[in-house]
C-alpha cells in the first residue's frame, strides 16, 4: 500500500494557502496520506510560557505535542476525511477506509524513551519518526517558504532553519529523501500523490 506522511507546517493555519493544501491532500490523498500537523502559535504559546514560568525542556516538549493536537483538531475539522488517530491501529483503520489519517502524536511520542525531550525536536523530525514506523513510501514536508529547486540537502535546510536540528539524525534512518512543498507547490504535490512517488516534483 502506497502511504505518505504529510507534515503540514503550523505557519500554515492562518494562510491562504491552507484550504489549497487541504482541497490537494483531501482528494489526492484519501487512502493513502496521514498528516503531521506542526506547531505554529500553539507551539510558540510554550515557548513564551516556558520563558515566563520556567518549566523544564521535558515539560514542554509534552506541552509542545499538544500544541500539535490542538492543529490536528483544527484540520480534521475542515474536511470531512480528515479523521484524528492517536495510534498505527487506528491510522490504518482509517487509510483503509478511504480516509486521511490526522496524527494525534502525544501518546505515541512519550512512549518511546529514544525521542528526545527537547526543542531540537520537532513536527519535522517527528513526521520523519513516524514515516519510519509506518513504513512509508514517501514524506512531504509543506512549508509557507518558497522552496528552492532543486531543493537543498538536508544539512542546507537545517542551516537556513526550514527544519528542526535533529532531522537529519531522523530523516537518515529512511529509505528515500524527504520532499519539501512551498508555496505555489499544490499542483506538484497532486502530480506526486496520484503517482505514488515523488518522480514528478520539479
Amino acid at each position: 500500500m502506497t502511504l505518505w506522511v504529510v507534515k503540514l507546517g503550523g505557519s500554515l493555519a492562518n494562510s491562504g494557502e491552507l484550504p489549497l493544501w487541504l482541497d490537494v491532500i483531501a482528494t489526492a490523498g484519501a487512502g493513502k496520506v496521514v498528516l503531521v500537523p506542526g506547531g505554529g502559535t500553539w507551539a510558540d504559546e510554550v515557548r513564551e510560557a516556558q520563558k515566563r514560568e520556567g518549566f523544564d525542556d521535558r515539560v514542554a516538549h509534552r506541552k509542545a505535542l499538544r500544541a500539535m493536537e490542538q492543529y490536528a483538531s483544527l484540520l480534521a475539522g475542515l474536511r470531512p476525511n480528515l479523521v484524528s488517530a492517536d495510534c498505527i491501529a487506528e491510522i490504518h483503520d482509517i487509510l483503509r477506509n478511504g480516509k486521511i489519517a490526522v496524527w494525534m502524536p502525544h501518546a505515541m511520542v512519550v512512549a518511546d524513551p529514544a525521542i528526545p525531550e527537547s526543542w531540537e525536536v520537532t513536527s519535522d523530525s517527528l513526521a520523519a519518526w513516524l514515516a519510519l514506523r509506518l513504513n512509508a513510501s514517501g514524506l512531504l514536508l509543506v512549508k509557507s517558504l518558497q522552496i528552492d529547486r532543486p531543493q537543498p540537502a538536508i544539512e542546507e535546510m537545517m542551516h537556513r532553519g526550514w527544519v528542526d536540528s535533529a532531522f537529519s539524525k531522523f530523516a537518515s534512518a529512511l529509505r528515500f529523501s524527504p520532499f519539501l512543498a512551498g508555496q505555489g507547490d499544490q499542483k506538484a504535490v497532486q502530480e506526486m500523490l496520484n503517482a505514488g512517488h515523488a518522480a514528478s516534483a520539479p
